[in-house]
């Protein structure tokens, strides 16, 4: 399965469309991402970005969408984490 995160652009380098590249903000996480396969860019966008390149743009409130999904995504682990603690713990009472 391929996985592709949002995050915006906070700047960009380069004038050639095919080697544009652009500083991408992953929720405090910055990462260089080539914007290549979307000249459209602009700093202030999201992007969708897959292995280094940006591969589509969207817009905030998709992007927020994605973000909100990603903290239940998380906070679900988390619970099935607890709960596998519990698991283990419990089965060594026995």
């Amino acid at each position: 399965m391929c996985l592709a995160i949002p995050g915006k652009i906070t700047s960009i380098s380069g004038q050639d469309p095919l080697l544009r590249m652009g500083k991408v903000d992953f929720g405090g996480i910055l990462k260089e991402a080539s914007l290549a396969y979307v000249p459209e860019a602009n700093i202030g966008d999201y992007v969708i970005v897959h292995v280094g390149f940006a591969i589509s743009r969207l817009d905030e409130a998709e992007a927020n969408k994605v973000f909100e999904y990603l903290r239940e995504m998380e906070d679900l682990s988390e619970l099935e984490e607890t709960g596998q603690k519990k698991a283990r713990k419990n089965s060594k009472r026995i």
